[in-house]
């Protein structure tokens, strides 16, 4: 097994793996503030123009984890700053 075939077999995992944790997490966060935010509404419901207001920027706040987990694995995907490295040492540059 060359360097070239160690290096994509390494870069798909970890960007299974960051795809992976990076969903699953503010999929949970995700729910737990839906679920926090309808019990508030309940118990309040002259608040719901505050509450939902400070859901949506919350839940904003929260996929951006998974926004940045994205870009992270598509950047071991697609653009590897790894295999440049061993492609100027495989030609001698």
């Amino acid at each position: 097994m060359d360097s070239m075939t160690l290096i994509a077999i390494v870069s798909i995992i970890t960007a299974g793996v960051t795809i992976a944790i990076g969903s699953i997490a503010p999929a949970l966060g995700e729910g737990r503030a839906i679920s926090t935010a309808l019990s508030a509404l309940a118990q309040q419901p002259d608040a719901a123009a505050t509450i939902t207001r400070t859901l949506f920027v919350g839940l904003a706040m929260i996929e951006s984890i998974a926004i940045y987990c994205l870009v992270i694995s598509m950047i071991l995907i697609f653009a590897n700053p790894f295999w440049n490295h061993v492609i100027a040492q495989v030609t001698g540059k």
